[in-house]
């Protein structure tokens, strides 16, 4: 209650009350001083000393005025307030040293200045630290209570930040460093990571706090995997680059980035690679407004292209990408124009028309539909898209005589067992096909897993569902994927586009596959939440197992055989696999597309069947639109 009344009192009555009480301390240091000095209080009877009393208030009130402790706010009461006290006291002793000449008949003592100043020093900043205790303790009881996990100069910042704040309390230190162990920075003692299991029950702490922006991601996931299993919730500091450019402040807390959870360290992109075909180029995207497009977008700004065109279907997509992008360049004082472009890859005059006019050099194609089980269910847009949209734009770009040609491909296509992956293969084979004809276009694809943040992203899900309570649902519990952050994957994308001489495959090297499973665990954990099992039925959040859906499969591949080469960078590889040649593909090409027209959907499958795609289908027809037709059927038939 006393801290709420103190903070309820308006800050005019709070200096009032502040003076009155600084009044009452010097009366009593003043008489102290002369009680402590004589023995006793016989001089409280002299008319001159009362007399020096009075002048010594004024100068020390006026003192303390000028000097601006009444300004100072308790909560925040800092070294340089007690330093004020201190200063004040000095002068109201020197004070009351020379009053001595002109109010008493007998000189005061030089003990007795002395005495008071310290009686006045102890008074006045004692009782504003205990006030500040009392206030901070109160308030203390309601803060949540971390831990920092980092003593460095980020980890001392960011205590110093949270003392100030209305929501954490830090109660202790861990680092790697041995140097440290046992120490005490800013009063809390620092302990090495062995011992943070005892020191979160010890301390009771709610969350723990990891101070470590400049720890690599390999170090960081290390480090996640011992907290993990101690059900307590982690928060991370913004990355170093983010505080150093202003944009995040040190006490935004924030949750543990995915990224970190897999401990992929991102290669520096090589700077030759990204400017060889960017940089003074016309540089054309489709699929500008999608995930990776849009960031292979943001990449290439950077470079500074003469012109960077964005070709995309959404209207609200291209309007977004647009808008970014262009105050993306205002920022950075980029000299780029920015040309929106609405259009469908499936409209080949269209396309033929912009990269003639606009004299495309570079295109990298990202249009695409990528959702498995949408494809499965809308399967003659799907083919249409993702085969003939491509042949299309490759088409397109060889007549309009585009230098370079980049198609964005998918671990799905390798080995597929649906019909995006399925598509995404036959594409390839497209590329693959106009490669061995005689252009100037040289054409090049690149192949990597899933991207994290991308849409229809699972990361995005699991986070909502720990958040409503769960469950987590996830389709196997084998299942296992690739990852890779969308800004790592669109550097590379660029730079093996550069790297390519006409036809080549190009494979990312993802790193090690991630099982699904234990990344939801990891997340629900790292939350500060137990896992709701048959073996903890008392946990907070359950898992499910819904089933693989229609075209799903348990573990992606990167590669067709095992004919893989190493290139000259350490995360790109080429693969040396099937390919038809123009005229052997034309006539699986014609096949899908009367196929396509006619809605005929056990065509469609056999001719991506029949071409040497691998695929190899897991589950039947599962298109919508077949479906309602053949149900229609069935009635009908039965009926009759």
């Amino acid at each position: 209650m006393l801290d709420k009344y103190l903070l309820s009192i308006s800050r005019p009555k709070k200096r009032l009350f502040s003076i009155i009480i600084d009044v009452l301390f010097v009366f009593i240091a003043f008489w102290g001083a002369f009680g402590v000095r004589y023995g006793h209080f016989d001089s409280f009877l002299s008319t001159d000393l009362w007399q020096a009393f009075l002048l010594l208030t004024v100068v020390t009130i006026a003192t303390f005025v000028k000097l601006g402790l009444y300004r100072a706010i308790l909560r925040y009461l800092s070294f340089h307030a007690l330093l004020v006290v201190s200063c004040g006291a000095f002068i109201s002793a020197v004070a009351l040293s020379v009053s001595g000449f002109y109010f008493s008949d007998t000189t005061i003592p030089r003990t007795v200045p002395i005495i008071y100043g310290a009686f006045l020093a102890l008074l006045a900043g004692g009782a504003r630290l205990l006030m500040r205790t009392i206030v901070f303790s109160k308030r203390s009881q309601k803060k949540k209570r971390v831990l920092i996990y980092g003593a460095g100069s980020t980890g001392r910042q960011l205590c110093i930040a949270l003392r100030q704040s209305q929501d954490y309390l830090p109660v202790g230190f861990v680092d790697q460093d041995s140097s440290l162990f046992g120490t005490y920075i800013l009063g809390l003692k620092v302990l090495p990571p062995k011992k943070i299991e005892f020191l979160i029950h010890r301390l009771k702490c709610d969350k723990v706090l990891l101070a470590l922006p400049r720890a690599s991601r390999s170090e960081r996931k290390a480090i996640l995997d011992t907290l993990a299993n101690l059900t307590v919730e982690v928060l991370t500091v913004p990355s170093m680059e983010d505080i150093v450019n202003g944009d995040a402040k040190i006490d935004e807390l924030r949750d543990v980035p995915i990224e970190d959870l897999l401990g992929r360290d991102p290669v520096a992109p090589r700077p030759e690679l990204m400017r060889a075909d960017t940089t003074g180029k016309v540089v054309m995207v489709t699929g500008a407004g999608g995930s990776i497009g849009s960031e292979l977008c943001r990449q290439i700004l950077m470079q500074s292209p003469t012109k960077l065109i964005l070709f995309e279907l959404s209207e609200y997509g291209l309007y977004a990408i647009d808008k970014e992008l262009t105050a993306l360049a205002t920022e950075h004082a980029l000299n780029v124009e920015i040309i929106p472009l609405l259009g469908s890859v499936q409209r080949m005059n269209r396309l033929q028309a912009v990269m003639e006019s606009f004299k495309v050099e570079t295109l990298y194609h990202a249009a695409a539909y990528k959702h498995v089980p949408l494809v499965e269910y809308n399967v003659v847009e799907g083919v249409r898209n993702n085969v003939f949209g491509t042949m299309y734009t490759a088409q397109a770009a060889i007549k309009a005589k585009v230098d370079t040609f980049v198609l964005i491909s998918t671990d799905k296509a390798v080995r597929p067992t649906n019909i995006m992956g399925t598509t995404k293969r036959m594409a390839e084979l497209v590329l693959q096909a106009l490669a061995k004809q005689d252009h100037q276009t040289r054409f090049c694809m690149v192949r990597f897993g899933n991207v994290l943040g991308s849409s229809g992203s699972v990361i995005p899900l699991f986070k909502k569902q720990i958040s409503q309570g769960g469950p987590v649902t996830v389709t196997h519990e084998d299942i296992t994927r690739y990852f890779m952050t969308i800004p790592e994957a669109a550097q590379l994308v660029i730079q093996a586009g550069a790297m390519g001489k006409g036809g080549d495959v190009f494979v990312l090297d993802m790193g090690e596959s991630v099982r699904i499973t234990d990344l939801a665990k990891n997340l629900i954990k790292l939350s500060g939440l137990d896992v709701r099992s048959d073996a903890n039925p008392n946990g907070d959040i359950a898992i499910e197992f819904t089933g693989l859906r229609p075209g799903e499969k348990l573990y992606e591949e990167l590669l067709i055989g095992d004919n893989v080469a190493k290139t000259n960078h350490e995360r790109i590889m080429t693969a040396q696999e099937l390919s038809l040649t123009w005229v052997e593909l034309s006539k699986i090409i014609d096949v899908l597309d009367r196929a396509c027209h006619d809605f005929d959907h056990e065509s469609i499958r056999q001719g991506l069947l029949d071409a040497p795609t691998g695929f190899n289908p897991t589950d039947g027809i599962s298109d919508l639109v077949w479906h309602a037709n053949h149900s229609n059927t069935n009635v009908v038939e039965l009926a009759s």
